[in-house]
């Protein structure tokens, strides 16, 4: 028997570097497309974006399949897997040279990027070899294998000079097809795997490696190599065409100094693992945030010309990045990624010694496909923002999340470990007079909240929480307002001497959904952190940087696109308000009222999509702010519009309602909870299955509601659809605040059900209509289409409070009373606030959708096709998991009801 303990020094260094050998040759192979992809660009044609995603195609794969050849290795041992699976990419590599179309090109990548699974070979294989005192550095030493990538860069360049990209597919795919057969003749199984024969183990199953994932912090991992080993390939594989494009160099100058980034980026990783056996993983990785934010600072900054009004007159002056320096920062920006991506590695064996295998096919899958992502991201933000160093940017941004996210998640591990004395610390020393009992008392606490008790309820509760409700409601219907606003300000844009293109219309109307709905997600948390008062009056005064600013940009038509994308983007922050809002008023009111008081705070906010598309159109006829708002905008056809009045028209309403918000609100002592006590949501089935169902219905409310005018436009373009589109959103929101009631009667699983069944039925009959050229059955399919999905809004979340009461006490029985109540309530609540979240990106798929379907064929049905299907699988969620017999809510919803969760009407 031989184990990690007993291996001999000759077996580690042998598995070693065997492995190490191994991964560089997978690496070169799985970045091949970064310099025969120039060519077959040339050859075919490619657009920047056909580029983008032919090179980023092996990175889906290599990324995907990291998380099952993880699996398969705990299992059947790296020696036969690695050799199988370098087999197999070399003969995709071969096949590569037999595609003639564009088509089969993305086909045979698929195949290419196996290579990219090899990672997590290695890294199950070489971890098993060593303790946890020395695995730091042997798998650093093993991820070095990076330095493929600047192999292919370094070498494939002078190979396709002679013999074309062809020569270079069949070299690489003979020298791994080789190096596979090596490894399999020389390469021992592991210790484990030996272990386990002799003593006549089974391999752990599936659900034994898979059962880690469900913690939060496996998935913080996943981000930090998104980054660190995402980023490191999508900029491996960008690079060459930056450098072609911005400075002019041929393929060769470009491959060889993008080669210096993956040198770097690879070869000290080694030298990374020895940094964190030495200094520790943490440390390591605060070093890589930290430098990579200043190297990605520099490099995002774009060749500017300033113009300073001097005392002398006018001083002119420019900044811009030469060719070596920017070589010279990439370089820099590769040492410190090569440490992070060793540093993420060391946690892993650390953290999951006996789950290697899964946990780190996680990782290395979310961080492929950052590799994967991040090259059509960088080409759709250059098509977008015409500047090259925004794929910096964009990195610069994810680094600060992430720098963030993890500072946070130490300090709570701080707190929970050493909450009293670090409680007990001021500030600031100067501060300390401040900390005294009493004097940091937050005002308008709640100290006292029980809502399920009667008499408390009537007495008192009821009075307070239904003060929060209204002063909600308007904040919430303002914020909506804001968020879509430019599904009607981009439909005019154009009549104002705006030259913008069909494309970049949709990608302003889409982009406040996409923003929105990522804001969400950190909005989901705030109330239990800051408190439903304080974050309702900061969230809601936000709203006026874009109100604000739309009003003033759109006064000059000479106002550049970015000036629009980045104001489409901020609107996001009244998107983000929904999540808040509605964690923030599930707290208040008892099980029995809970689903209507929901349906009245959503649906009378969501009234603000149809309150604004009513009053924009009445608002910029007329100069209503005087002389304060600005002159008008002269039409094309000679008339005028005070388009600046869009954005205006809100300004003295959204600071009423901060005022009210900050006033009359309460913060509740028992909702304060962290992120980390919250959670827990990430690990519960239902969140995820209650996700799926509320982009079925919030997520079509709200991409309808944003693409409704531009698509009725472009449908119907002889009918002034801007006199009807309100409706869409006024039929949802009123049938949201109208019908919660039907699902607190019936069951907001049935109701889901049928509602989804409807949905289908509507959304067929807008194909027909489209098809026919009927605008008056295209308008009626839609006017149904927004009812139901008000009546599913409020069904699905009355859904949640009860599935997760009968949740809780299954899988938390060491709970009871007030703190099973508290333990429910908290977690319906960020289940509500975290499903409205991602049920957001519907404000953003759903526009793009149309845009693409009519950019790919000319008409949008090929979307509206793609929103039936996903009904169809919607309608099956609900009734798999929820609905039939033996469901989760089955019994509560015909007859068998617990009182602990009976809704109102059968109370």
């Amino acid at each position: 028997m031989q184990t990690t303990a007993t291996a001999s020094r000759s077996d580690q260094t042998r598995a070693l570097g065997l492995s190490t050998v191994a991964f560089t040759a997978c690496f070169a192979v799985w970045t091949i497309f970064s310099i025969i992809g120039v060519a077959i660009k040339g050859e075919l044609g490619l657009t920047e974006a056909q580029f983008g995603l032919l090179v980023a195609t092996p990175i889906l794969t290599g990324s995907v399949t990291r998380l099952f050849l993880g699996v398969w290795t705990e299992k059947y041992g790296g020696r036969l897997v690695f050799s199988a699976q370098m087999l197999l990419t070399a003969l995709a590599t071969v096949l590569l040279t037999l595609a003639h179309s564009y088509v089969m090109y993305l086909i045979a990548a698929l195949g290419i990027g196996l290579a990219g699974g090899s990672f997590i070979i290695g890294v199950a294989y070489v971890s098993r070899w060593y303790d946890a005192g020395h695995q730091g550095t042997a798998l650093g030493i093993f991820g070095a294998g990076n330095v493929g990538a600047a192999v292919t860069k370094f070498v494939a360049p002078f190979v396709m000079v002679a013999y074309g990209w062809h020569g270079v597919a069949y070299t690489w795919a003979a020298g791994l097809a080789l190096i596979g057969v090596l490894f399999f003749l020389l390469a021992k199984d592991d210790p484990e795997l030996v272990e386990r024969r002799t003593k006549g183990i089974a391999a752990p199953s599936l659900a034994e490696q898979f059962a880690p994932l469900k913690n939060l912090q496996v998935w913080r991992f996943s981000l930090y190599y998104f980054f660190v080993f995402g980023g490191f390939v999508a900029l491996a594989l960008w690079m060459p065409h930056y450098l072609i494009e911005v400075y002019g160099v041929d393929v060769k100058t470009a491959g060889m100094a993008a080669a210096s980034f993956s040198l770097s980026a690879s070869l000290f990783r080694a030298y990374g693992g020895h940094l964190s056996d030495r200094f520790g993983a943490r440390t390591v990785m605060y070093w890589t945030f930290g430098f990579s934010l200043i190297f990605l600072f520099m490099l995002s900054y774009p060749p500017t010309d300033y113009v300073i009004q001097g005392k002398e007159g006018p001083i002119a002056f420019s900044t811009e990045l030469d060719f070596w320096p920017f070589v010279i920062m990439l370089f820099g920006l590769g040492f410190f990624m090569s440490l992070g991506k060793a540093a993420v590695f060391k946690h892993i064996p650390v953290y999951y010694p006996g789950h290697v295998g899964a946990v780190g096919g996680l990782v290395g899958m979310i961080g492929g496909l950052g590799g994967f992502v991040l090259p059509i991201v960088f080409g759709a933000a250059l098509d977008l923002t015409g500047i090259y160093t925004s794929c910096f940017a964009l990195l610069a941004g994810l680094v600060v999340i992430m720098l963030a996210w993890m500072h946070l998640s130490i300090r709570a591990m701080e707190r929970a470990a050493l909450g009293k004395e670090l409680g007990a610390l001021p500030t600031l020393p100067e501060l300390q007079e401040v900390h005294v009992p009493g004097k940091t008392d937050m005002p308008r606490m709640l100290e006292d909240w029980q809502p399920e008790n009667a008499e408390f309820w009537a007495e008192r509760g009821r009075r307070i929480a239904r003060r929060n409700l209204w002063i909600s409601i308007p904040a919430l219907l303002l914020a909506f307002s804001v968020w879509m606003v430019w599904s009607m300000v981009v439909a005019r844009l154009p009549a104002i001497g705006f030259d913008f293109s069909t494309s970049q219309l949709f990608w302003l109307a889409a982009l406040p959904g996409l923003s929105g709905a990522t804001l969400r997600i950190f909005y989901s948390f705030m109330v239990p952190i800051f408190g439903g008062r304080l974050w309702t009056t900061l969230s809601t005064a936000s709203l006026l940087v874009p109100a604000l600013g739309i009003g003033y940009a759109v006064q000059n038509p000479d106002t550049p696109y970015l000036i629009f994308l980045t104001l489409a983007l901020l609107c996001g922050f009244g998107g983000g308000n929904f999540a808040s809002s509605m964690a923030n008023i599930a707290f208040f009111f008892p099980k029995a009222e809970k689903g209507n008081a929901l349906a009245l705070n959503a649906g009378l906010g969501n009234l603000g999509v149809s309150v604004m598309q009513f009053l924009v159109p009445i608002v910029i006829t007329a100069g209503v702010f005087g002389a304060m708002g600005g002159a008008p905008q002269t039409l094309t056809t000679g008339g005028e519009l005070w388009m600046q009045n869009a954005g205006f028209v809100w300004v003295p309403f959204i600071v009423i309602s901060t005022v009210a918000a900050w006033l009359g609100m309460n913060d509740i002592a028992d909702a304060k909870a962290s992120f980390r006590e919250q959670a827990i949501i990430f690990s519960r089935k239902h969140n995820w299955l209650m996700c799926v169902l509320y982009t079925g219905t919030f997520g079509s409310f709200i991409g309808y509601s944003a693409g409704f005018p531009l698509l009725t436009k472009l449908a119907f373009p002889d009918i002034n659809a801007l006199q009807y589109v309100f409706l869409g959103p006024l039929v949802g929101a009123l049938s949201r605040a109208g019908t919660g009631w039907i699902s607190d009667r019936f069951g907001g699983g049935r109701v889901t059900f049928w509602t989804f069944a409807g949905m289908i039925v509507a959304t067929f009959a807008v194909i027909a209509s489209l098809g026919a050229g009927s605008f008056g059955g295209f308008f009626a399919a839609f006017m149904a289409l927004f009812f139901l999905t008000g009546v599913g809004n409020a069904s699905t979340f009355q859904m949640i409070p009860a599935i997760m009461g009968r949740e809780v006490p299954r899988l938390m029985p060491e709970l009871e009373g007030s703190a099973l109540r508290r333990q429910s309530e908290r977690e319906s609540a960020a289940i509500i606030a975290f499903t409205s979240a991602i049920a957001a990106y519907g404000a953003f798929f759903i526009p793009k959708a149309y845009g693409s379907s009519i950019a790919m064929t000319g008409s949008p049905v090929g979307a509206l096709w793609a929103f039936l299907i996903f009904y169809v699988i919607c309608l099956a969620i609900t009734w798999v998991y929820y609905t039939r017999r033996g469901g989760l809510l089955h019994d509560l919803e015909h007859g068998n009801r617990p009182a602990a969760i009976l809704p109102k009407a059968a109370q």
